[in-house]
């Protein structure tokens, strides 16, 4: 398994600075947000190739797992890229390197490789709970288990994200804030849709052995962290109390914050 884990560290760290050479010559790294999916779908489809003696019924679950959640992100995040351009996010953290002329150094080592190792680590569930998975043998309950968590997350994420296209487009909605859809159940059905797929994974790698599952546990917590306390809802929140004012005030006073549940009057 660490011979084959290894395989994929070196192929993330190819991708990344190939990547990394080309946000260097367009002056963006934006798209990199696209990768976190695609990359993630990438090394479990990579696990998947390189389980000893052939993957298993619970292997390939778990490959179809990642691999369906990580490219459906990628292809969304790129497109939404190349519509909007470059991420104000990324913007200010290398507005400075800029200005001293040192983009690239700043691009590889607070973006790109940073972002690589919290890609690996939190898509360790998926490549250990591969790797690890017993061949031949039945999908266990388990594993059925956290399908079903993945499903219940991934309608949240695709349906979120398209509800959130839509309103977008629309001309009409400038300035106000959706409330709609599942929208109107949790002021981020998007990012819980990722808690609750990746939660869902975990417990398909559980399946292989739970010794997999606690040695791997790092990626759905830190994932959980990210998405609520660090660069995922609470960032995002920032930005709209500002832009929103008292229209999204009163839509936080309505909505729950993350975890879906009926509105309040």
């Amino acid at each position: 398994m660490f011979e084959a884990l290894a395989v994929n560290a070196a192929i993330l760290i190819v991708l990344v600075l190939i990547q990394w050479a080309i946000s260097v010559k367009i002056n963006d790294v934006s798209f990199i947000d696209a990768f976190w999916g695609a990359g993630m779908g990438i090394l479990a489809v990579a696990s998947w190739l390189h389980v000893p003696n052939g993957p298993g019924e619970l292997a390939t679950l778990i490959m179809a797992m990642a691999a369906a959640w990580g490219f459906r992100l990628g292809i969304y995040l790129f497109r939404r890229w190349r519509s909007h351009g470059e991420d104000k996010r990324y913007a200010l953290i290398l507005r400075k390197a800029r200005e001293q002329g040192k983009f690239a150094q700043a691009a590889l080592t607070k973006v790109w490789l940073l972002q690589a190792v919290l890609l690996f680590m939190v898509s360790s569930p998926a490549q250990v709970g591969i790797l690890a998975s017993p061949h031949p043998a039945a999908i266990p309950p388990l594993a059925w288990a956290g399908f079903a968590l993945w499903c219940v997350g991934v309608f949240f994420e695709w349906v979120g994200d398209w509800q959130l296209a839509r309103f977008k487009a629309d001309p009409a909605n400038a300035g106000k804030v959706l409330d709609t859809g599942l929208w109107r159940y949790t002021r981020h059905p998007n990012y819980f849709g990722d808690f609750a797929a990746w939660w869902g994974i975990w417990l398909a790698c559980a399946a292989a052995g739970w010794a997999y599952a606690l040695a791997t546990i790092i990626g759905p917590l830190f994932l959980s962290f990210t998405l609520t306390k660090w660069s995922g809802a609470a960032l995002l929140e920032k930005g709209l109390d500002k832009s929103k004012g008292d229209k999204y005030a009163d839509y936080k006073r309505r909505t729950p914050a993350f975890f879906p549940w009926f509105p309040r009057p």
